[in-house]
Order: C-alpha cells, then sequence, then structure tokens
C-alpha cells in the first residue's frame, strides 16, 4: 500500500480562459487527489484531473452564498491526511485577494507541506480590451486596492492613488462603484478615463469604457455584474477616444 504524503498545492487558475493555465499548474492538476475549486475557477479545468480525483466546490459568490473559510481549512486538512495531494484550484491568482497564502500558512500550521502555484491575474486579462496596465511616460505604476475592505469599508488607500500618476486597479468594487466614482469628482479628478471589465478572457465577456465620474450608469448601461474589475487611469485612453460606452460579448 502506498505511503500517503500529504501535500497542499495552492493553484492560480488564470482569469477564465482554460487555455490561459500554466503549464505547471496542468502538470499539478493531473496529479491530484483532491481538488477544492473556487467560484471563478473555470470547471472546465476540472477534466485535466485524474478520473478517480474527488472534485469539491467551496466557492463564494460576491455577496451571496459561500463556504466559510473555517470550512474550507477543514477540508484541506481531512482530505490532505486522507488522501494526499489536494490542489486548491483558485481564480487569478491566489495571493492576489484571494486568501492562498492564508491556507498555505493553516497547512503548514497542521504538518501538511503546502505549495504555491502562480496564476495569470485576472486584472492582466484587460490587455484583451487593448487596455495596457502600465505605458510609457503615460502611467508610472500600478495601484491594487480592493473595493471593499473587511469591515465593508471602501478603502482609504483610493485617495493616496488618485494623488499618483498610476493605473489604479480596483477588485470587488462593483458594489462601491457610485462612491468611487463620488471620490474622484470630490478630487477633480472625474474625468478621468476609466473602464469596468467582467468575464475578460471570456466570449460573454462585457467592457465599458468612459470617465470614472460616469462609472455607475456605465455599469448600468451594459448590464455589468460580478465579477468585475475596474480600471482607472489615462492607460485607458491610450489609442482611442473616451466619451462613448463600449460593449462586447
Amino acid at each position: 500500500m502506498a505511503t500517503i504524503i500529504p501535500e497542499l498545492f495552492v493553484v492560480g487558475a488564470g482569469p477564465g480562459d482554460p487555455e490561459l493555465l500554466t503549464l505547471k499548474a496542468y502538470k499539478v492538476l493531473q496529479t491530484a487527489a483532491v481538488v477544492l475549486y473556487d467560484n471563478l475557477a473555470n470547471q472546465d479545468l476540472l477534466a485535466l484531473a485524474p478520473v478517480a480525483c474527488e472534485c469539491i466546490y467551496v466557492g463564494k459568490k460576491p455577496y451571496g452564498e459561500y463556504t466559510p473559510q473555517e470550512v474550507i481549512h477543514g477540508l484541506i486538512r481531512e482530505k490532505a491526511l486522507a488522501h494526499g495531494r489536494v490542489v486548491r484550484l483558485k481564480g487569478g491568482d491566489p495571493f492576489i485577494f484571494g486568501r492562498g497564502f492564508e491556507e498555505m500558512l493553516f497547512a503548514r500550521s497542521h504538518g501538511i507541506a503546502a505549495h504555491y502555484v502562480p496564476g495569470i491575474s485576472s486584472m492582466q486579462a484587460v490587455g484583451f480590451e487593448d487596455i495596457p496596465l502600465t505605458h510609457r511616460v503615460v502611467s508610472e505604476g500600478i495601484w491594487l486596492l480592493t473595493g471593499t475592505k473587511k469591515d465593508g469599508a471602501l478603502s482609504a488607500d483610493l485617495r493616496l492613488a488618485m494623488q499618483s500618476n498610476s493605473t489604479v486597479v480596483i477588485y470587488m468594487g462593483l458594489k462601491k462603484v457610485a462612491e468611487i466614482a463620488a471620490t474622484y469628482v470630490e478630487m477633480g479628478r472625474g474625468h478621468t478615463p476609466a473602464a469596468v471589465v467582467q468575464h475578460a478572457s471570456l466570449p460573454q465577456r462585457k467592457v465599458a469604457i468612459g470617465r470614472v465620474q460616469d462609472l455607475p450608469a456605465l455599469v448600468e448601461a451594459h448590464g455589468i455584474t460580478y465579477p468585475a474589475i475596474i480600471f482607472i487611469g489615462d492607460v485607458v485612453g491610450v489609442g482611442r477616444e473616451i466619451g462613448e460606452c463600449k460593449e462586447e460579448g
């Protein structure tokens, strides 16, 4: 009887398109005994796992049904000790607003070896809309912010980011879109180019482009819902006229 070696692989599933999975993640999935997968991980990737692999959904839908983190931790420990290699499949990159490192620390605290496999971040898929995250002269960097902190408030770092010559990327910010727009207007930056993108790498993608002051109207007009990422900065306007909304998909 083979010896069971408990281990956890926290794997980034990429921005949605299965073909954007890394080769490392592909190989790890092929050897999984158990896969714990998120709401944002494309379920087509589960076909890469062995036939005998147990696949368990542990997703969290924004402002809806969710699997408590304590339950996920419990499954990691239970399945790794009983079956060996557990793959925690998470959308985008698991270390960007994904609690991936938290899960690795939990596993290690229980004597389970834990490994990280990076994924293409969801924000990078905005390139499919000809929006670069940085562009020479136009943007000197990137600010990554969460739209909603643990206490439900908008991150105060937004006001700091607005003062820079960098692209502002806001995850989980759709619920705060009116507050985000109002903050820019208050600071005299309401005309800054902005885009809201949903499912950027998938056929059903939606994108709206305009001014940050118009973000609430853009989101409503284009039927954009969760999950979506907000991009604010002059990079959005490179190579295009800003003023009219754009929708695809």
